[in-house]
């Protein structure tokens, strides 16, 4: 015995407005996604083609940089390197700026992440406002604290030296790393360094053992950031810096404007000191990018 079907539930249409939504579902994701690419290969053109530049400028010489209607294809040279290495103590001036950048960037990270776990820790009276204080020393411009800097440095007997120089901005980017670390060290639950002392542990091997490797990607993030922030500096080494032994690859352009040629400034050689600074930054974020990414998106996340 076979049953009929008294009734047809199914709707006439249905499934061609089904079908319909569905087409424009897609339809509008392929849009979406075609303007994701679209802006993305635009905002790449205008961060790529003036590196574009620099990298070609770097590797013409002088004619061929001046040359109308431009070349934007040259044959390639590394002339300039060797031009600029006899006009600037390169290889003096690279060592200084690594021993000054990474130094600066591991003492200010090390006394901020001491200082951000006794504020996200440490409840005492008055702390909110030494916060307070601390952000607001973040807005005090750099070339107002030249002239008190330099007084200090030349009663310590510091001017015209490394250290003193590492010791100045490792100063300065303290407030701005503190103010960033505080959020890493708050997401941490005290319940673990409660049950750790508990077991026995001391203060230290709380926050060395059990705090520090918990915020691993904040750390390496500000590392990566007050690297670059001491790599490209050019106030203190050009201020506090009166010879070769101290001065920096940034304080290099200065040698360079001092070198006028007939037809004005080497803009060829610029553009290689250019890129003598560029590449060891683009190298340490190639390879960091991922614990960046990782501190950046923790950090955002409360």
């Amino acid at each position: 015995m076979t049953s009929t079907k008294l009734f047809n539930t199914e709707q006439p249409g249905a499934s061609k407005r089904s079908g319909f939504s569905t087409e424009g579902y897609k339809l509008g994701k392929r849009v979406n996604v075609s303007l994701y690419y679209f802006c993305l290969i635009i905002f790449s053109l205008i961060i790529l083609i003036p590196f574009y530049w620099l990298v070609k400028s770097a590797l013409s010489n002088q004619e061929q940089i001046l040359k109308s209607p431009p070349i934007y294809f040259p044959n390639p040279t590394l002339e300039n390197f060797g031009i600029l290495s006899e006009q600037v103590p390169l290889v003096r001036f690279i060592t200084n700026s690594l021993i000054f950048s990474i130094f600066s960037a591991l003492i200010s990270v090390f006394i901020s992440f001491l200082a951000a776990y006794a504020f996200a820790r440490i409840q005492i009276k008055g702390s909110g406002l030494l916060q307070l204080l601390l952000v607001l020393s973040m807005s005090l411009p750099e070339i107002a604290l030249i002239i008190p800097l330099y007084r200090i440095l030349a009663l310590l007997k510091m001017l015209d030296s490394l250290v003193g120089l590492i010791l100045v901005l490792s100063s300065v980017l303290a407030p701005f790393t503190v103010w960033v670390l505080i959020s890493f060290i708050k997401q941490v639950p005290y319940e673990i360094e409660e049950a750790a002392i508990i077991d026995g542990a001391s203060i230290l091997q709380v926050i060395f053992q059990i705090v520090m490797p918990v915020t691993a990607p904040g750390l390496v993030t500000m590392l990566v950031i007050n690297f670059i922030n001491g790599w490209n500096n050019l106030l203190y080494p050009l201020t506090f810096a009166s010879t070769e032994k101290a001065k920096t690859l940034s304080v290099g352009i200065t040698y360079i404007f001092f070198a006028r040629a007939p037809w004005g400034l080497p803009w060829n050689l610029v553009s290689t000191l250019g890129i003598t600074m560029v590449i060891p930054v683009v190298i340490l974020v190639m390879f960091s990018q991922r614990a960046i990414v990782a501190g950046l998106t923790r950090g955002a996340i409360k």
